[in-house]
């Protein structure tokens, strides 16, 4: 079994643990674009909530800066090179309740056009193990250039809500090479372990 790559975690804050492949593998249901070992982190507030879940949530948009994390500092999990980054797609609506029935039947045609259409705007960064990507940030927020080495802790964007994302969150997903249609996935772990789903991350 290829061995986990420890990585940092990306920010600082409160974020809850979605899709792990603590709880499952492949931890997003498919094994399409090495996503078997991806995870995902939804920002909080204090009291670990995302946005209020209204009657309004239920059966319309909303908007990304109604949560709590939107635009929150993305960083760094590892020292690395950047090969990659996307920076120009728009931030769509968030959808919960009834909407997100509807967005997720429009998934495949997402799919079909690519892992860039699924990550939305994003940072690659190769490191000893991997290439580590962090998707769906803020349209116009990536800090950093391809070429470019960084460190761990160093802002690279911020979170937001771009690509196949029901609401602004941050996942994460390492791959053995840059080329996406070719790479497989590789195992992660989070200063030393897996956290698993509905765990409340608070970085010291």
């Amino acid at each position: 079994m290829t061995v986990p790559l420890d990585l940092a975690y990306p920010f600082t804050g409160s974020w809850e643990v979605r899709n792990s492949p603590a709880n499952r593998v492949p931890s997003h249901g498919s094994r399409l674009f090495a996503t078997e070992y991806a995870i995902d982190f939804v920002p909080v507030d204090d009291s670990g909530r995302t946005a209020p879940f209204t009657l309004r949530s239920l059966v319309r948009t909303e908007a990304p800066e109604e949560f709590p994390g939107f635009g929150r500092h993305v960083l760094a999990p590892v020292d690395g090179v950047v090969v990659g980054t996307l920076a120009t797609l728009p931030d769509h609506s968030a959808h919960r309740g009834f909407r997100s029935i509807g967005y997720a039947l429009t998934q495949r045609r997402r799919a079909a056009a690519g892992w860039t259409a699924l990550a939305g705007n994003h940072v690659l960064l190769e490191c000893r193990g991997g290439i580590v990507a962090l998707c769906h940030l803020q349209e116009g927020s990536v800090r950093v250039r391809s070429g470019q080495r960084v460190a761990v802790g160093q802002v690279l964007g911020g979170c937001g809500n771009s690509g196949n994302s029901v609401e602004p969150h941050l996942h994460v997903q390492v791959i053995d090479r840059r080329d996406i249609e070719r790479a497989r996935p590789v195992p992660v772990t989070f200063d030393g372990r897996l956290p698993a789903n509905g765990d409340i991350i608070r970085p010291q």
